[in-house]
């Protein structure tokens, strides 16, 4: 299983950008598949998670922001952020587990089994 992420880069605040998740050995329908975070000196949080029937959720300091969404095919997974604040200055990561996760181990990197190389976004006041 490989997961590359792109579409990251530096964008002023209220700016948008688009993160894509490409997956490879595994389909954004097989479990949840995940986005989260890491800033400089802060622990890795999560973003936003996907299932595997399609619903998701957000953390609350994106929420109304960010849209998680599938693209064309079942090996990709969009990150859209809009109204981007300069909190939102990170590195942004997909992963995906191959076992089922409850509600309650979502949000959790160490459930997570597969990551991709994350990308930087950046968010200039």
């Amino acid at each position: 299983v490989q997961l590359v992420e792109s579409g990251g880069g530096s964008v002023q605040s209220g700016g948008s950008l688009r993160l894509s998740c490409t997956v490879s050995g595994y389909s954004v329908n097989d479990n949840c598949i995940e986005w989260f975070r890491q800033a400089p000196g802060k622990e890795r949080e999560a973003v936003g998670v996907r299932n595997s029937l399609g619903a998701t959720t957000y953390a609350d300091s994106v929420k109304g922001r960010f849209v998680i969404s599938q693209g064309s095919d079942q090996n990709t997974l969009s990150l859209q952020m809009t109204s981007l604040k300069p909190e939102d200055t990170a590195i942004y990561y997909c992963a995906a587990t191959d076992v089922v996760l409850s509600p309650n181990n979502r949000g959790d990197p160490a459930q997570y089994k597969y990551w991709g190389q994350g990308t930087q976004v950046t968010v200039s006041s």
